[in-house]
């Protein structure tokens, strides 16, 4: 019994760090000079509300791929598991695209291929543990959200 909890609580912990190490890439590539610099639509938010509102998506992801990797494991949910490991590689891959590049053109196409992880990731999940494809939602409307501002920059700053 006393193992079941470790490794439960272990499995926690690794998922948290891999969903926070994927955030971390974003220090590499701050908005800095070229995004304080674009054209802005009005809705745009402040930049102060990125940070707790990605802090609160990672960790209800982490916890969301710990749920169902608790009905199996990776023997059993090797598939659904591994469409959340793509969609947070995709994820990670956004930051350098839009803010280390500046190609917002190629970050709103890759934001859009995120999107289509993001929901296959949460109809995989929805099969194996519905509370962990429901702590998915927000981060898909904050994703939606994101793609439609990225594209919205995109078009107000073309050259």
């Amino acid at each position: 019994m006393k193992t079941d909890h470790f490794v439960n609580t272990l499995m926690l912990v690794g998922s948290l760090l891999l969903s926070f190490a994927a955030a971390s890439l974003g220090a590499f590539f701050s908005p800095g000079d070229w995004y304080a610099g674009l054209t802005k639509p009005s809705w745009n938010p402040p930049n102060w509300l990125f940070g707790p509102v990605w802090t609160a998506l990672y960790t209800m992801m982490a916890v969301a791929a710990w749920l169902v990797w608790r009905r199996g494991g990776w023997r059993e949910q090797w598939r659904p598991l591994a469409i959340y490991l793509a969609q947070l590689a995709l994820n990670a891959a956004w930051t350098p695209l839009f803010f280390g590049l500046h190609w917002p053109g190629a970050a709103f196409a890759e934001i859009v291929l995120l999107w289509l992880a993001i929901v296959a990731t949460i109809v995989t999940f929805w099969r194996v543990q519905r509370r962990a494809a429901a702590l998915l939602i927000p981060y898909l409307v904050w994703v939606s959200f994101a793609a439609v501002l990225n594209f919205t920059l995109w078009r107000l700053n073309r050259s």
